[in-house]
């Protein structure tokens, strides 16, 4: 049997930790973050570690913030391949807040908390788990 999919909402502050989890150690090119000024969305393609997994695998999904009405990088890197490790996804004083490894950041202001994540195909199986110190 294949593994379950993921396809989660967060519209609350009280949503986005759960979102967070899933998404701790996903990693993604600093090329694969799109922000739609139009569309009013902020789009990552990312390769999720699969905490929730019994064995260590990573998938490609996709994470989208809608309802954005500005982005803000914070000590982002200039070069476009540069691989981030994702560490967190927070509310913070009313902004979005992307934390990533290393210390660069997305900032986003949106008229609501409306973040969906979402598995996009099959999983593979990873021999490096992530690790974080005590």
């Amino acid at each position: 049997m294949a593994d379950p999919m993921l396809h989660l909402i967060a519209q609350s502050g009280d949503d986005l930790p759960a979102l967070s989890a899933l998404l701790q150690d996903a990693t993604l090119r600093v090329a694969d973050i799109a922000f739609d000024a139009r569309g009013r969305r902020l789009a990552c393609l990312v390769n999720r570690y699969r905490w929730e997994a019994t064995e260590p695998s990573r998938v490609r999904a996709a994470l989208r913030i809608e309802g954005v009405e500005q982005v803000q990088r914070l000590r982002w890197p200039t070069d476009g391949a540069a691989v981030l490790a994702l560490l967190s996804l927070t509310l913070e004083d009313g902004f979005l807040l992307l934390h990533f490894a290393g210390g660069p950041a997305v900032r986003v202001r949106a008229e609501c908390v409306d973040v969906i994540l979402e598995d996009m195909g099959a999983a593979w199986p990873t021999a490096h788990v992530p690790k974080h110190p005590d």
